[in-house]
């Protein structure tokens, strides 16, 4: 089969196109033929760093996490996909498991499930790992209808899709975002835009929480955006993060109480544990699809197989809006 590998890490010029064994069966797996990725900052980190990041596997390697594709083979014991189907997930390209730039994947099928009907294959693969780590962040932090959800970030691969789910499970939603057409595609998702460039974190608050804060803060952001995200959270609040590798003084989080959930989506694929929550997540994410309350946004800019460098340039250039997604 064709696939781009890396036999060295470093810039987006490290991928070569090459042919590789298909990969085989094995027991509790699916072989799909795989019509779509999407880029998601992880890749770009595991391409760039390499060895120095203890989730990357060894080179040469295949990289790439998300994937929607067609079944193509089946293992004796599973029951719950069949030959034909059309399914996707995020379910390889770190550790021991090859990635999604390649035409197949072997994948366990606890991480997959039908993707939804309404998606087209290119829309469907943008979603397994941010909408994994959106779900699981606000259902982490308690989300229930009537609270006050900030996003920051919201025009981002996990932001948009934390904000309409958010949306979905009956909360108001704010979003924070950094120029007019951020905002627009915040607000065209359900949620109220926030300009951060513009306005305080304390004006923003006073403004839509009369000075109370939000019951729920989701931060995409990360970094130092971390304090932003303790400012805006109201007393006893949950704040969730999905980047908060960094020194943090955390006296704010103390002293409101605050509760911090860190989410980290590559952990089943990691440790081969409570996999089969991935697939019970992105089964939820399907019917919630379905019924139109999340859709996926899709960057303008389309890549195919041979042009996954200049994807990767594409999302680290931090112009691209909604997901980076290669046609494969």
């Amino acid at each position: 089969m064709k696939a781009m590998i890396v036999k060295e890490f470093g810039g987006p010029e490290v991928f070569q196109l090459a042919e590789v064994e298909t990969p085989q069966l094995e027991a509790g797996h699916i072989q799909v033929a795989i019509a779509a990725s999407s880029v998601n900052t992880v890749d770009t980190m595991i391409r760039e760093m390499g060895p120095t990041l203890p989730l990357s596997p060894p080179a040469p390697a295949i990289l790439g996490m998300d994937f929607a594709g067609t079944v193509t083979a089946v293992a004796d014991d599973v029951t719950n996909f069949k030959v034909g189907d059309e399914v996707y997930g995020c379910a390889g390209g770190l550790a021991d498991l090859p990635g999604t730039l390649a035409e197949f994947i072997v994948a366990d099928a606890d991480l997959v499930a039908h993707k939804p009907s309404n998606l087209s294959m290119r829309e469907a693969a943008a979603l397994p790992l941010v909408a994994i780590t959106a779900y699981e962040g606000l259902q982490r932090a308690g989300i229930k209808a009537g609270q006050k959800v900030l996003v920051h970030g919201g025009s981002g691969g996990v932001g948009h899709v934390a904000l309409q789910l958010a949306k979905h499970f009956g909360a108001e939603v704010f979003s924070t975002g950094g120029g007019d057409k951020q905002i627009e595609l915040i607000q065209s998702l359900g949620a109220t835009g926030i300009n951060y460039k513009t306005q305080s974190v304390a004006d923003y608050v006073a403004e839509y929480t009369q000075g109370k804060g939000f019951d729920i803060v989701y931060d995409s952001v990360g970094g130092e955006n971390m304090i932003n995200s303790f400012e805006a959270a109201t007393l006893n609040g949950q704040v969730a993060s999905t980047v908060s590798l960094l020194n943090l003084d955390l006296s704010l989080a103390h002293f409101k109480g605050l509760s911090l959930h860190v989410v980290f989506m590559l952990i089943p694929m990691l440790h081969k544990v409570k996999r089969a929550e991935h697939g019970q997540i992105l089964r939820a994410i399907s019917t919630i699809v379905e019924s139109g309350e999340l859709t996926p946004v899709l960057d303008e800019q389309q890549f195919n197989l041979e042009q996954v460098a200049d994807a990767h340039t594409r999302l680290a250039s931090g112009q691209a809006m909604g997901k980076v997604v290669i046609d494969i």
